[in-house]
């Protein structure tokens, strides 16, 4: 395709029309591995008299083609790019990156990085000299960003893998120090000085990150890069262009470089900051270091951090309390709140201060905190220094372990919580009543002389249960849980905030089980839980998801209906499994299972959100995603099971892109254990499930895919595999053989052109094994139940008897529901447990059955009855192929063509027997 019917063809991958915008994408596709193809994307990309648009189009595609196809995963895998054309682009994307906006820049640079890891340094082995020259050269800031990519490359490689990283070191370093010197000395620099500045230091930093390259320990060379971060970390930031909003300042390019030095310093201070933690071949550099740069180090530190006032309470923090007091309780006791939260931050810094130099800091420091406690209680009630105080009580807490360890302090801490802390229980000034229940709680375990200060705290801390401030009335209760001399177990145990909050919402799933039989309960207790799902279905509540989980399971499965309000949580569900919830899948698959299976009208009919296009998006993904085990993904393909089992007929349209996506995987599944898993768990049983939906049309689907002979090959094959022992390899529960019953019996109601004698035959006798393979273990199934019943008859006690006397009071009669609701639990607490490791040492299939309470719309469905159906069906509309069908079955299988039909007829009349009992036990309940 030439240049200028390319542009066309990516103007029309733009086409708000879809058939042109996939005919479009198609086009592209055709010609992707042509000659030259991948060049003149690239020539698109750089060329200003191109729409903007276009080039990124362009962009995103030479992007994607590179990552995919420039390094193949598997070596033996033939080259698809010509090497002429990869010679092209290595030689012209070094030159047009930084003259692109940066909007295709992002773009050119994934690119970059892919070719350099995948060829530097040998199928590339200018490149370096490429970026020294231009460090020299006007093109300083491209070779900057070329040479940022690949000091990444070796950021955290091995040891053995870093020798690359010296040469660089060696050839590009001394330039870099010469642009960083003279660009530190530009007296009124410009925005584009700090994107300079900014690109060196990360440099430098990959470059440090495992190691320090032995030309850096050179004291000369060291004392330079030293001089010059120092100096960037002195000097005050610039105030021309800066953004007045906090939160823009954090993205702005002289705070980024300030971030970035900081980093710098910051780790070398951890690698030589401390003489024993070196090896003894940096001893030497490492006592240079320390007394050299450490002190200057931690003075601008100092300088910059101004900890104690962040360690005060501030307008933020009141704003909060006022307007979102839950929120700041959230914020209190969220660990990852912790991680970024600069009052944290200045904690562990005093903590680390001096414990580290106590020597020299710790008395100062002490000093410093007595005199504001001093100025305080010297101070009017109305200039008391309400926020210092806190910020101190906040400083005492965290030196508590160094406090309770070192003298005088150890002596004197029973009287500075008489002194300091406890006159603050009752302090006009919510917060600081809170800070004293938390520095209660730092200090619980020392050892009162007097038994009346510790029971003064203890009334203090039961008093404040009763505080008008809930975050108050929260920190006694986690003071009070430690005046009650909790075990040092108890210490060491998990956060006790989210302990608590999994004890909470356990007890509600206990609650929910235990009104499973009143579904209008469900109806009136879900606006109270409601808030609780929504909130705690996103990250917030990753500590507590599989609980919340269960509580969504039981909520869609003994409601009457399923709301609309409660189909709000399906996005939410779907984007967590996205982002960060994998692990979870076999959880969210229940309450998906449920809004599928019971919310069926909606699930097909709503477009706001789109269900369908939403569960396609999700599955399609997992599926694709090489990174993901084939453990990971099972409940992928059970999931389109129940769409094609609950939509028969609804969804043909998803037909061919659900079975293009198993097939991909199947295909890439090359572990035996783990293919054998994958396949008799998951995609044959739907690939079998498609079958039953719509035999003609699953069939065509697969002929187009040019699969079908494959797929039936290893279907049988797998159907065949048996252990040594002679039992089933495959397929060994009882949901699996069904469905491949119907699959298997669906097929042979085609037409003769579609399915030929012989084809017709070993669909015939594969099923028949399958129907007496499902047959026996039913049997052996019911008889292990009523073992285990008549085991139990001897443990029923008085309080069974007054359970059901409660049920009466209620108005539910227990004997007639304790079935039914029996059965409904089961097949909810058994979706949860079906994909649970099978093992696989065990060749029994009773232990196979553990999901053959899954609801499904087949569950109605008599294999036996459909088989002899369909064969009947067969029989009076062809009878010439019937009959040539049962000319070449030999005796045994004649046989067993009787044994199921006599079977298929006496369940037949099970079934109508049991219709005839239901109906006969509602009327009379009526």
């Amino acid at each position: 395709m030439d240049l200028p019917s390319l542009v066309v063809v990516l103007q029309a991958a733009l086409n708000p029309n879809p058939a042109e915008r996939k005919a479009a994408e198609q086009s592209l596709n055709q010609f992707q591995y042509a000659p030259q193809h991948l060049v003149r994307l690239l020539q698109i990309v750089v060329d200003n008299n191109y729409d903007i648009v276009v080039r990124q189009v362009a962009s995103i595609h030479f992007k994607n083609f590179i990552a995919k196809n420039w390094a193949p995963l598997d070596p033996n895998e033939p080259q698809k790019i010509l090497q002429s054309d990869k010679d092209m682009v290595r030689d012209h994307i070094l030159v047009f990156v930084t003259q692109v906006p940066p909007l295709l820049r992002v773009q050119l640079g994934e690119c970059l990085k892919t070719i350099i890891h995948a060829d530097y340094p040998e199928q590339w082995p200018r490149l370096l000299d490429w970026v020294k020259h231009n460090l020299q050269d006007q093109q300083v800031y491209g070779a900057l960003f070329v040479l940022r990519i690949l000091a990444r490359k070796y950021e955290f490689k091995s040891e053995e893998e870093r020798t690359p990283v010296h040469r660089i070191v060696e050839e590009t370093f001394p330039h870099l120090l010469n642009i960083f010197s003279r660009l530190v000395q530009i007296d009124k620099p410009v925005l584009e000085v700090a994107d300079l500045i900014k690109l060196i230091c990360k440099i430098f930093w990959s470059s440090i990150y495992l190691e320090i390259p032995k030309q850096l320990l050179e004291p000369n060379v060291f004392n330079g890069w030293m001089m010059l971060f120092l100096n960037i970390l002195e000097r005050p930031v610039p105030l021309e262009g800066q953004p007045v909003d906090p939160e823009l300042r954090k993205s702005w390019g002289w705070w980024k470089v300030k971030k970035w030095t900081v980093h710098i310093l910051n780790r070398l201070y951890t690698r030589f900051g401390d003489l024993k933690l070196r090896n003894p071949e940096n001893r030497a550099f490492a006592q240079m270091f320390q007394k050299n740069y450490a002190g200057k180090i931690l003075e601008c530190h100092l300088y910059l951090l101004g900890v104690f006032p962040l360690m005060c309470f501030n307008d933020n923090d009141q704003k909060l309390w006022e307007e979102d007091p839950h929120e700041y309780v959230r914020k209190g006791y969220d660990i990852i709140e912790d991680l970024y939260n600069p009052r944290t931050a200045s904690m562990d810094f005093v903590s680390e201060l001096v414990r580290k130099r106590g020597k020299e800091n710790l008395q100062k420091f002490i000093q410093f905190i007595v005199n504001i406690f001093k100025r305080y209680d010297e101070a009017s009630v109305e200039y008391k220094p309400y926020r210092q105080k806190d910020g101190a009580l906040l400083a005492v807490g965290a030196l508590c372990d160094k406090l309770k360890q070192s003298e005088p302090y150890k002596s004197e801490l029973e009287h500075m919580l008489i002194q300091h802390v406890f006159p603050e229980f009752h302090s006009p000034v919510g917060h600081l009543r809170a800070k004293a229940m938390w520095v209660a709680v730092q200090y619980a375990h020392i050892n009162f002389s007097d038994q009346n200060n510790f029971r003064q705290a203890l009334h203090s801390v039961v008093s404040g249960l009763r505080d008008p401030e809930l975050p108050v009335r929260v920190d006694s209760v986690f003071a009070l849980r430690s005046c009650m001399n909790t075990s040092e177990a108890d210490e060491e145990a998990d956060d006790p905030g989210a302990l608590a909050a999994v004890g909470c919402l356990r007890a509600i799933s206990t609650i929910l089980e235990s009104v499973s039989r009143l579904p209008h309960l469900f109806v009136q207790i879900e606006p109270t839980l409601l808030p609780i799902m929504q909130r705690m279905l996103t990250t917030e509540g990753q500590e507590v998801f599989e609980e919340v989980l269960e509580i969504v399971s039981y909520m869609t499965f003994f409601s009457p209906t399923i709301s609309l309000e409660m189909w709000s949580l399906w996005p939410l569900m779907i984007e967590a499994l996205a982002d960060w919830a994998i692990d979870f899948f076999p959880n969210i698959l229940v309450p998906l299972d449920n809004y599928i299976s019971r919310g069926t009208a909606h699930f097909l009919s709503c477009k706001e959100p789109d269900y369908q296009q939403s569960l396609w998006n999700m599955i399609s993904s997992v599926m694709a995603d090489k990174t993901l085990e084939d453990n990971d993904i099972e409940p992928a393909p059970k999931l389109i099971e129940v769409v094609f089992q609950n939509c028969r007929g609804q969804v043909d349209h998803w037909v061919e892109p659900y079975l293009r996506i198993t097939l991909d995987r199947l295909r890439r599944t090359e572990k035996s254990r783990l293919k054998c898993l994958l396949v008799q768990v998951s995609f044959l049983t739907q690939i079998a499930s498609s079958v039953y939906y719509n035999a003609v049309l699953t069939l065509s689907m697969l002929n187009n895919l040019c699969v079908t002979t494959e797929v039936f090959n290893l279907w049988f094959h797998l159907l065949q595999q048996v252990k040594k022992s002679g039992q089933r390899d495959n397929f060994k529960r009882e949901h699996d053989k069904k469905v491949c019953c119907l699959g298997l019996t669906s097929l042979l109601a085609l037409p003769g052109e579609q399915l030929a004698g012989e084809a017709l035959g070993r669909v015939f006798k594969a099923t028949q094994d399958l129907l007496v393979a499902y047959k026996d273990q039913v049997a052996e199934a019911a008889n292990d139940e009523e073992v285990e019943d008549d085991d139990m008859d001897g443990f029923q006690t008085d309080d069974d008897d007054d359970a059901n006397g409660s049920d009466k009071e209620m108005g539910v009669d227990a004997e007639d529901e304790d079935e039914a609701d029996n059965i409904r639990l089961q097949k909810l607490a058994a979706q949860a447990k079906a994909f649970r490791p099978h093992d696989d040492d065990n060749d029994s299939d009773d232990n196979f059955s553990d999901d053959e309470v899954l609801q499904s719309p087949i569950d109605e469905v008599d294999p036996f009855v459909f088989f002899v159906d369909t064969v009947k069906v067969l029989q009076a509309s062809d009878p010439m192929r019937f009959q040539n069908l049962t000319q070449m079955l030999d005796v045994h299988y004649q046989s067993l063509t009787n044994g199921v039909a006599q079977h298929a007829e006496q369940r037949r009349a099970e079934i109508e027997k049991g219709k005839m009992e239901r109906t006969s036990t509602a009327a009379v309940a009526s």
